[in-house]
């Protein structure tokens, strides 16, 4: 059954649609920054789910140090907008981000992330064109096996490198531990911070991360900030890994039922383009709302592929359903803009900004 607002929207922006509920929106926000508070850590949100900067200073204005941004064009688009505290959580290589990051610098309080020698070698440039200290953090693999040094001995020895660089800053060590290794992170922490401080140096800056480990904040003892990113809006990931309910999702998917050609399956108007290939591990490639035992079991790029099978209630052709998405930061990439409710009223829409920006 089409629920009036569904109706509304279909009617003033077509389907399929991403829809953000703002008073979720809020409440999450409200939800992250206090229990970063009640841990006693500063919360640097990771904007690449949302890419908004309207959002970005809500978080800012709710309590958060500073934002986290992946890529560079990012950063531009929250600096532009006003943002003065950013933290790029990426390896920077090559002669035009050298180019762009300087300038960035010279207008926000800018620190990077490196887990090797040659992004290190490279960032004086930044520095340099911009006048001002740059601030290093070295990014640390506790266990993702994803970037970061692998032992403390080398998270030391390039702190040493980065201090030892002109222009450059040492400011600690970023993290994203996985949800069960905050043990190992612990012990390769300390033994790096130990291994800092015996050259005279110190970490200011000790940053974990991840939404997931929502369930582990303040257990890194001497962590300092947290990254949380897919809590903004969360998605069906978040619910399994039981750091959200299906309230606390903030974005779904407006979809249309365009096809019903057997009594057990039927197409969507949202397939790959809209709700990515990406799974998350899990079976399927979203929730439906209205029908939750439906399954949407495959894609073509504008087909979602309904298995009906283990349904109790089944849509018919035209109706709208809401889909929360497996991984909602992808899904949130796909799309020119988002179009804003509270209750049931629409209040307008908003620019994904960063979208696209892979660079």
């Amino acid at each position: 059954m089409t629920t009036p607002l569904a109706a509304k929207i279909a009617r003033e922006y077509g389907t399929p649609c991403a829809v953000i509920d703002m008073d979720r929106v809020e409440r999450n926000i409200a939800r992250i920054q206090k229990a970063c508070d009640d841990a006693g850590l500063a919360s640097r949100p990771h904007i690449k789910t949302h890419k908004n900067p309207t959002i970005a200073k809500m978080q800012v204005a709710a309590g958060a140090k500073g934002i986290t941004c992946q890529k560079l064009g990012e950063a531009e688009i929250m600096a532009n907008a006003g943002i003065d505290d950013i933290l790029i959580s990426y390896n920077l290589l090559g002669e035009e981000k050298m180019a762009r990051l300087g300038a960035l610098q010279a207008k926000a309080n800018m620190t990077v992330a490196a887990d090797n020698s040659t992004v290190v070698a490279g960032l004086p440039k930044a520095a340099a064109a911009s006048g001002r200290t740059l601030s290093v953090v070295v990014e640390c693999d506790t266990g993702r096996k994803r970037a970061g040094v692998e032992t403390p001995a080398e998270a030391i020895a390039l702190a040493r490198e980065i201090a030892g660089s002109k222009g450059l800053e040492f400011a600690g060590f970023m993290m994203y531990p996985t949800e069960t290794g905050w043990a190992d992170a612990q012990k390769f922490y300390d033994e790096a911070l130990a291994g800092v401080r015996a050259h005279g140096l110190d970490a200011k800056i000790v940053s974990t991360g991840g939404t997931p480990n929502l369930k582990n904040l303040g257990k890194l003892k001497g962590g300092t900030e947290h990254r949380f990113g897919t809590y903004i809006y969360n998605d069906r990931m978040q619910v399994a890994a039981g750091v959200a309910s299906w309230d606390d999702c903030a974005l779904h998917i407006y979809s249309t039922v365009v096809s019903r050609a057997a009594s057990e399956r039927g197409i969507l108007d949202a397939g790959s383009k809209t709700l990515t290939t990406d799974t998350g591990g899990l079976d399927g490639h979203g929730l439906i709302l209205e029908h939750p035992e439906a399954k949407i079991a495959k894609f073509a790029e504008e087909h979602g592929f309904l298995d009906l099978s283990r349904s109790n209630t089944r849509p018919n052709v035209g109706d709208i359903v809401r889909i929360v998405p497996n991984h909602v930061c992808v899904v949130v990439n796909m799309m020119d803009e988002v179009v804003m409710v509270r209750g049931e009223e629409i209040i307008g829409t908003l620019p994904v900004a960063a979208r696209g920006k892979l660079r």
